[in-house]
């Protein structure tokens, strides 16, 4: 398999000729230094394929589709719910939940959330190169940020939720493999959740509680945590 990695946002199929965007024909002409007849892999939701440089004309790349690799990923969809964290924190979190096999990312605003507000471009980019770098084929989404109570009325009976506790002393969970609903672990934010925001998580019908550590983990130490654990359990 190439090592250059390339998600495209068009439908891809056989003999299929385009042109990447002007950052991406930079990236493959400039600095991977590809030429004419030079094979690299593209991506999407439709699967990953070979693709043949044609030709770089006026800054872009056109190419050809060859054939196709692999098709879509039919894994397990497992859901990251956060409280926005510091910037550098936050990026090495997104960027490694998405090594890790994160479907969707859904930001949340707790009462205790210190960030408040996320920058969607600059995440949806750590994204897309996280996906290309770690050998994936679909992209995750990002959500609109949502507050605790939106959240859990939207995803109600929709999900199979695993709140990640510091009171819990449950360490061990695990999951019916027949059911097809989403994983979706939920981390909390710097101050942790509040009691009242515990209590309201605990109500919600689909939910394991996970006792992480004995210590007080950072908010995405705990991510990637607790994404570990899962993988671990239903692969």
């Amino acid at each position: 398999m190439n090592n250059l990695r390339l998600f495209y946002q068009k439908k891809l199929l056989e003999d299929l000729t385009g042109n990447l965007d002007k950052k991406q024909s930079h990236y493959v002409s400039k600095v991977m230094r590809l030429k004419k007849n030079d094979k690299f892999n593209v991506f999407n939701e439709s699967g990953e394929w070979i693709a043949e440089v044609k030709q770089i004309s006026k800054g872009l790349v056109e190419f050809k589709i060859i054939k196709q690799l692999r098709s879509k990923d039919n894994k397990k969809d497992i859901w990251l719910a956060f409280s926005p964290i510091k910037s550098n924190y936050f990026n090495f979190m997104i960027q490694k939940a998405t090594e890790l096999g994160v479907t969707k990312f859904i930001p949340i605003i707790f009462e205790r959330s210190v960030v408040r507000k996320i920058n969607s471009d600059r995440l949806n980019k750590i994204i897309i190169e996280a996906t290309e770098q770690s050998n994936r084929i679909r992209l995750p989404e990002l959500e609109n940020t949502l507050n605790l109570k939106s959240f859990l009325k939207n995803f109600e009976n929709k999900i199979n939720l695993v709140f990640t506790d510091l009171n819990s002393e449950q360490k061990n969970i695990n999951f019916n493999r027949n059911d097809k609903k989403p994983i979706c672990i939920i981390i909390g934010p710097e101050g942790d959740f509040s009691e009242s925001e515990r209590l309201e998580i605990l109500k919600f019908k689909d939910i394991r509680s996970l006792k992480l550590s004995d210590n007080i983990l950072r908010s995405e130490t705990a991510a990637i945590s607790a994404l570990s654990i899962i993988n671990f359990i239903i692969n």
